[in-house]
């Protein structure tokens, strides 16, 4: 019997289920969600590549005009602490305006890589300081795990893949290359910058389709991590919505509480109606309230028992009348009014009652 309480105590803990909703919208909280850096970098590059390929005359012009600006008239001056910070304003804003479409293109593109991925996302967990990730000992681990070993074959896989596909391009234009030193430096470049596009782009397409395989395998692997056991469906249940021992205390206690309120209403009442045994109905008439009895409080068996003892304590009084019990009690509840069709019956019984403490 121990053997077979361990064994169970063991699969109820072993992480075979699927995450609940709840545990993956609180991961994503902490910023754990599927995601490959692999994709960022090859629509990064073939962004910024189509860009050249399109603007890379533009582009090119301007690197022309600062090197020419810079020989033809930077060379020639003397160089004074008047004019070299107006000479630096120059270059920075020449370089900026080379450097900032490029760089606006990058960072659309990362965003929008990012965004097919996982959407919008702001979590500041993964950038919290702990002690843990300065942990060597959990460092070591990282180093030496499964996903550092996949991690290494990857990139090995990838260096050889953009190197074959290098070789593969130049070697297409092995013509063209012998020959550039019979070029002009402008032919030149232009030749230069159109074999690298080329690499480029055949190389970001290479390593997209890589990373969308390494899409997969990262959604995989968060999916295993983030498995939870039986166990722990049954406490994230009890967490969201209570436990129910609790729950049936706090009910427990609300009907108490419910019972006291009603109990201390007993004594205001005009008359007790009875079973006699196992239903009891207290009635008042407030005209002010209501236009006709209305029910102060009610009860079948210990809690009927309970409201003739209260009633008998306090001098009300109590009028046996089974069928008209029975009724009230299942179509009225405490503090609504009697329906229209006991209104007769229920008068006589008022009257005799005000009879009866007139006589006293």
């Amino acid at each position: 019997m121990k053997l077979v309480t361990v064994d169970l105590q063991y699969f109820a803990g072993e992480k075979t289920e699927k995450a609940t909703p709840k545990k993956r919208n609180d991961s994503r909280k902490k910023g754990q969600v599927a995601k490959s850096q692999d994709i960022n970098v090859a629509i990064g590059l073939l962004a910024v590549l189509f860009f050249f390929s399109i603007v890379g005359s533009y582009l090119l012009k301007i690197v022309l005009s600062i090197f020419e600006h810079s020989f033809q008239t930077y060379m020639l001056m003397d160089l004074t602490e008047e004019n070299t910070f107006i000479i630096l304003i120059e270059l920075i804003l020449q370089v900026a305006k080379f450097m900032v479409p490029i760089m606006s293109v990058a960072l659309v593109a990362g965003v929008i890589a990012n965004y097919l991925q996982i959407g919008f996302l702001f979590s500041t967990e993964a950038i919290k300081f702990k002690l843990e990730k300065i942990d060597p000992i959990k460092g070591f681990k990282r180093i030496f795990s499964l996903r550092a070993v996949v991690e290494f074959f990857k990139s090995i896989l990838k260096i050889s893949i953009v190197g074959v596909i290098t070789f593969l391009v130049i070697w297409s234009r092995i013509d063209e290359i012998l020959i550039l030193s019979q070029k002009t430096i402008g032919a030149a470049l232009a030749t230069l910058g159109s074999l690298t596009v080329q690499m480029g782009l055949y190389a970001g397409g290479a390593l997209l389709f890589l990373a969308l395989l390494d899409y997969l395998y990262q959604k995989y692997d968060f999916e295993k991590n983030i498995r939870m056991s039986k166990q722990d469906i049954k406490d994230e249940y009890k967490n969201s919505e209570g436990d129910p021992l609790i729950k049936s205390k706090i009910k427990q206690k609300q009907r108490e509480m419910a019972m006291s309120r009603m109990m201390q209403e007993v004594p205001n009442a005009d008359v007790i109606i009875t079973n006699p045994t196992h239903y009891a109905i207290a009635l008042k008439y407030d005209e002010n309230k209501f236009d006709a009895p209305y029910v102060v409080a009610k009860g079948v068996d210990f809690v009927a028992q309970k409201i003739k003892l209260v009633a008998k304590e306090n001098d009300v009084i109590m009028i046996e009348n089974r069928p008209l019990a029975r009724a009230i009690y299942s179509q009225s509840d405490i503090g609504d009014a009697i329906p229209e069709e006991f209104f007769k019956a229920v008068a006589e019984i008022l009257a005799y009652v005000y009879r009866t403490k007139k006589k006293v």
